[in-house]
C-alpha cells in the first residue's frame, strides 16, 4: 500500500496557530478535512501542511486573477519563486534602469567634459615641457637680458649723442704762445652747433694747416657741450740767412719767423740739403741733432754752427770764440760731457780748438 505524502512528518502541537502568509492578497486556507472520531489519532495530509505552511504567492498587480485561474489552483507549487518575488525583484530593477537613462549624461555635457580634459592634459603637457626646457629657458632669458640691454645703451648713447643737447657751444684752445688762441677759434667757429659725434676732424686739420706755428694738435670731447683743442708749438732751434733777411726756423726747417735783424739766443746755422724730415743725410739734419743734444748752458753759448756734411759739424763759441770740432752726432750726449769737463778745467780762449770727435780723446789745439 502507497503511503501518503509526509505521512512521516511529525504531528504538529494543537496549540502552534497556523503560519500566515505573507502575500500582498491574503487567500483563506482549506480548512482541515473532517474524519471520523475514533481512538487513533488524526492524520495530516501533505496538502494539509502545505496550506497551513508555505504562503500562496501571487504575481504583481494581477494577483487576485491568477489565483483565480485554473492553472494557479491546480499547481500551488509551481508559483514558488515566479510570483510576487520576481516582480518584487524586477521592479527596482525597471526603476535603477530608468533613472540610469535619467541620469545618463547630454552631449553638450559630453562635449564639456571633453574639452575640460583637453585643457587638462594641455596644462600637463605644457608643465612637463616647462619642466624639461628649465635650463634652455634660462640661458634663453638671460643671452635675451643681454641682448636687450645692449640695444637699450646703444641706443640710448645714439639719442643722447645726437641730441641737440651735445651740440658744440665752446672750443678752448690751449698750449700756444706764440698763436693766438683767439684766432684759432675763430677759424673753428665753423665746427660749433654741431653734435660732438658729429665734429669734423678733417676739417679742423684743414682749418690749422693754415698757422705755420702749430706743429700739431689733439682733441678733446668733453660732453655736453665743449671741445678742448691742445697745440703743440714749433720750438724755433735756429736761424738760416736768406740774403739781407734772417729766419728763425725749428727742426723741420719751417720758418717760425723772419727779421731783417739776427733774433737774439739762437745759433746761425750754415748747412747744406734740405730740412732733416726729407734727407736724414743732410747737413742740417746733423746739426739739428748736435744743438739739441748740447746741454741748456752750451746751446745758449753757441755762435755759428756748420755741417757741410753728416760726418764734420763744427760750431763756434760766443765771446771766446773758440771752435769745437764735433763730427757726427753720434754719441752727442757723451761728447757734450767731455766739453763740458776740458772747458772746465782748461777754459777757453779765442782761437782755442776743441776736437771732441772721438769720446774719450778730447784734443785741445
Amino acid at each position: 500500500m502507497k503511503r501518503p505524502q509526509g505521512f512521516d512528518r511529525p504531528p504538529q502541537p494543537p496549540s502552534a496557530p497556523p503560519r500566515a502568509a505573507t502575500s500582498r492578497t491574503s487567500t483563506p486556507s482549506r480548512p482541515p478535512k473532517a474524519t471520523p472520531q475514533s481512538n487513533t489519532p488524526p492524520v495530516h495530509s501533505a496538502a494539509d501542511d502545505r496550506a497551513i505552511t508555505e504562503p500562496i504567492a501571487l504575481v504583481g498587480k494581477g494577483a487576485s486573477s491568477a489565483s483565480s485561474s485554473p492553472s494557479s489552483a491546480v499547481h500551488p507549487e509551481s508559483r514558488v519563486g515566479t510570483g510576487s518575488a520576481s516582480a518584487d525583484a524586477a521592479e527596482p530593477r525597471v526603476g535603477r534602469e530608468k533613472a540610469d537613462v535619467d541620469r545618463a549624461p547630454s552631449n553638450r555635457e559630453i562635449r564639456r567634459a571633453l574639452r575640460r580634459a583637453r585643457k587638462e592634459r594641455a596644462r600637463v603637457e605644457r608643465g612637463e615641457v616647462r619642466r624639461f626646457t628649465k635650463r634652455s629657458r634660462r640661458r634663453r632669458m638671460a643671452w635675451l637680458g643681454a641682448a636687450g640691454t645692449a640695444a637699450f645703451l646703444v641706443i640710448a648713447v645714439t639719442l643722447t649723442a645726437f641730441s641737440p643737447l651735445m651740440a658744440l657751444r665752446t672750443i678752448d684752445v690751449v698750449g700756444t704762445s706764440r698763436v693766438k688762441a683767439a684766432d684759432v677759434t675763430a677759424a673753428l667757429k665753423d665746427q660749433l652747433g654741431r653734435p660732438l659725434p658729429l665734429v669734423d676732424f678733417n676739417a679742423i686739420r684743414a682749418d690749422l694747416a693754415a698757422f705755420p706755428l702749430i706743429r700739431s694738435f689733439s682733441t678733446e670731447s668733453h660732453p655736453p657741450s665743449t671741445l678742448i683743442v691742445r697745440i703743440v708749438e714749433r720750438v724755433p732751434i735756429g736761424v738760416i740767412t736768406d740774403g739781407k733777411t734772417f729766419r728763425l726756423v725749428d727742426a723741420a726747417k719751417v720758418t717760425i719767423s723772419q727779421s731783417a735783424s739776427r733774433p737774439a739766443g739762437f745759433p746761425v746755422i750754415h748747412a747744406s740739403g734740405p730740412a732733416g724730415t726729407t734727407d736724414a743725410q743732410s747737413g742740417f739734419d746733423a746739426a739739428v741733432a748736435v744743438l739739441q743734444a748740447l746741454p741748456a748752458h752750451l746751446l745758449g753759448s753757441v755762435d755759428t754752427i756748420t755741417a757741410a756734411t753728416r760726418d764734420d759739424v763744427t760750431f763756434t763759441l760766443l765771446g771766446s770764440g773758440a771752435r769745437v770740432i764735433w763730427g757726427s752726432p753720434d754719441q752727442s750726449d757723451l761728447k757734450a760731457a767731455d766739453l763740458a769737463a776740458i772747458m772746465k778745467s782748461a777754459g777757453a780762449s779765442s782761437g782755442s780748438v776743441f776736437d771732441v770727435s772721438s769720446p774719450h780723446s778730447v784734443v785741445r789745439k
